[in-house]
């Protein structure tokens, strides 16, 4: 998926996030990005893409895993690898961030990579979310709020973030597939 495609989605969800009648997102303040040049996204990582963004506005709540009940952070990312790709991840980030998966380092996430937090500090996880490119997630963030677009550069996830886990099958693989 080209830069320019990214660019065009990513103004897309944030003009359907605005629809939903709450106020505009602070900007974002550029910073040096922390990411590689865009990778080349496979369409199962594009299908979790478009169901990520399709998600935004959803509101939170603690244990919540359907866009009716709503979601907390693991229940999103569970729901949509399971909806879209077929993938039954684990229910909880403490279980997630265990699993065996590929680990990537920040240089080289991929749309559709699971990106891992200690919001509390220290090294425990407490908080996951979706790398949908751009040096932007989908997350699920707290009580009183909704899922929501976000940016990996703001200092808050720089000093947060654990780790990153590739769970989707990459087109190497694929194309090994009978």
């Amino acid at each position: 998926m080209s830069t320019m495609a990214r660019v065009a989605l990513i103004t897309l969800a944030a003009l359907l996030s605005a629809c939903a009648n709450r106020p505009a997102p602070a900007p974002v303040v550029a910073q040096k990005p922390i990411f590689s040049k865009p990778d080349e996204t496979s369409p199962m990582a594009a299908d979790v893409l478009f169901r990520a963004f399709s998600l935004v506005g959803t509101p939170y709540r603690w244990g919540g895993n359907t866009p009716d009940s709503g979601f907390d952070c693991s229940g999103l990312i569970k729901y949509v690898y399971n909806d879209v790709a077929g993938i039954s991840l684990p229910r909880t980030t403490r279980e997630m961030i265990v699993m065996r998966a590929q680990s990537v380092g920040q240089d080289q996430l991929q749309t559709g990579d699971l990106l891992f937090f200690a919001t509390g500090g220290g090294t425990q996880v407490s908080h996951a979310g979706i790398y949908v490119g751009e040096g932007r997630f989908v997350h699920a963030p707290a009580t009183g709020g909704t899922v929501k677009l976000d940016s990996l550069n703001k200092a808050y996830w720089q000093k947060a973030y654990l780790n990153a886990k590739r769970v989707l099958p990459t087109e190497q693989h694929l194309a090994q597939l009978p």
